[in-house]
């Protein structure tokens, strides 16, 4: 009976040990991987100023890499401001503003959108960007900043519901969301009486 008490004496540090391990081993691993579960920055998003929308965002998963396009502009009576980037050196220049991707590369990590860059369409000036959602998935502050995060700016933007893509110019849905597009895509209107319908091609 001692034999055995000595025995177990002389491994618990070694089971213990090993537990521990085992715990630390399955805990790193867990932190390792990336949070899919949660709810996703991809969705429509309305920038607020002075209480009155002035810009809906759509925010679109490519694979876990997501993209910003400014789906619909909200501009003051009499604003002259110009409606194209004319000063964007990329595949930008000379776009529209409405219906543009200025935002790109956001690589989600959680809650928590990374490396990503946002274009400036006023002056084409593209700057580093990160994304964070809350998490209750219903805002989402986006902050550019130029060289460290410290040197930047947040925007806190709110997500709209799934009626208000509604709104959006369906050529923007057609480009950014073209599976979307195909399953709202409105039927053919009816043959006026006495006409046949044209045969589909």
């Amino acid at each position: 009976m001692r034999n055995v008490r000595s025995r177990w004496r002389l491994m618990l540090p070694l089971v213990l040990g090993c537990v521990a391990l085992s715990i630390a081993g399955a805990l790193s691993a867990q932190a390792a991987e990336p949070a899919a579960a949660g709810p996703s920055a991809a969705g429509l998003w309305q920038k607020v100023e002075d209480g009155e929308p002035v810009l809906y965002v759509l925010v679109v998963d490519h694979n876990g890499i997501f993209e910003g396009v400014m789906a619909k502009l909200f501009p003051k009576p009499g604003d002259s401001s110009a409606s194209v980037c004319s000063k964007c050196t990329d595949d930008r220049k000379d776009a529209p503003w409405l219906g543009i991707s200025f935002i790109r590369d956001m690589k989600r990590n959680g809650l928590k959108y990374e490396d990503g860059n946002v274009l400036d369409p006023r002056d084409g000036k593209i700057y580093s960007a990160k994304m964070t959602l809350s998490a209750d998935g219903q805002t989402l502050t986006m902050r550019g900043y130029l060289g460290i995060s410290l040197l930047g700016k947040d925007e806190t933007w709110y997500r709209l519901p799934d009626t208000a893509m509604a709104t959006i110019d369906p050529a923007i849905i057609a480009k950014y969301l073209p599976a979307q597009a195909a399953v709202v895509k409105p039927p053919a209107p009816p043959a006026a009486p006495g006409k046949k319908a044209a045969p589909a091609h």
